[in-house]
């Protein structure tokens, strides 16, 4: 995947990866920003992202803030009223119950309110460089297309991939799939043309080569 990626052009990073370089795996920055990310295109999340943050440093801050101005610095995503209402909720809960420093592990971060697997696997793996696979709309759709998996929701893709791959590649799968799901393997119109993995994946023999 990364060859025909980095062959045809260098793929921006993902507003996962962006924010874990710009913001130096800061747990909390980017626990917000998965949750901004939902639903929402790489570059709107980004720029939603850039503003809270420039205006709110903390848990705390974040927490007793307006959330109408919270609204106001995050209305370029999608279903920005409900992620505010959801970011300053758990910037509560971050500040009460763990005493202003987000949790490592998956439990306690699936505690959180509106926070699901793939949110909990991406803090564990873009902020605390923990092995774990997040699933989003590309992986799920890729891996199915590929014929790698045959699941119906993230969650059985998830426990499928964690049998396939070691868990050393882990790091590694969520970027990478979704590098490729917006550059080459596209939801609607998939660019099969410089995809190196014709030769197995299902989609292409199934659809395309006939």
């Amino acid at each position: 995947m990364e060859e025909t990626l980095y062959r045809e052009k260098p793929p921006r990073l993902t507003a996962l990866r962006g924010l874990q370089q710009e913001e130096q795996n800061d747990p909390f920055k980017i626990l917000i920003g998965t949750i901004l990310s939902a639903r929402t295109r790489d570059e709107n999340t980004t720029k939603a992202v850039n503003k809270l943050f420039a205006r709110f440093k903390t848990p705390q801050e974040l927490a007793d803030a307006d959330i109408n101005e919270i609204k106001d610095l995050i209305h370029s995503i999608g279903f920005y009223n409900v992620k505010a209402e959801r970011i300053k909720q758990v910037s509560r809960i971050i500040v009460d119950r763990f005493g202003g420093t987000v949790p490592s592990d998956i439990d306690r971060l699936l505690e959180l309110p509106g926070v699901g697997r793939k949110t909990a696997n991406c803090v564990l793996v873009y902020a605390f460089n923990k092995p774990a696979i997040p699933v989003d709309v590309h992986v799920h759709r890729i891996s199915n297309r590929l014929g790698l998996v045959k699941t119906k929701t993230p969650e059985q893709t998830e426990i499928e991939l964690a049998k396939m791959f070691d868990r050393k590649h882990w790091l590694k799968i969520n970027d990478t799939f979704v590098m490729y799901g917006q550059n080459i393997c596209l939801p609607v119109r998939p660019n099969c043309s410089p995809c190196d993995l014709k030769k197995i994946c299902q989609y292409y023999k199934n659809a395309v080569s006939k």
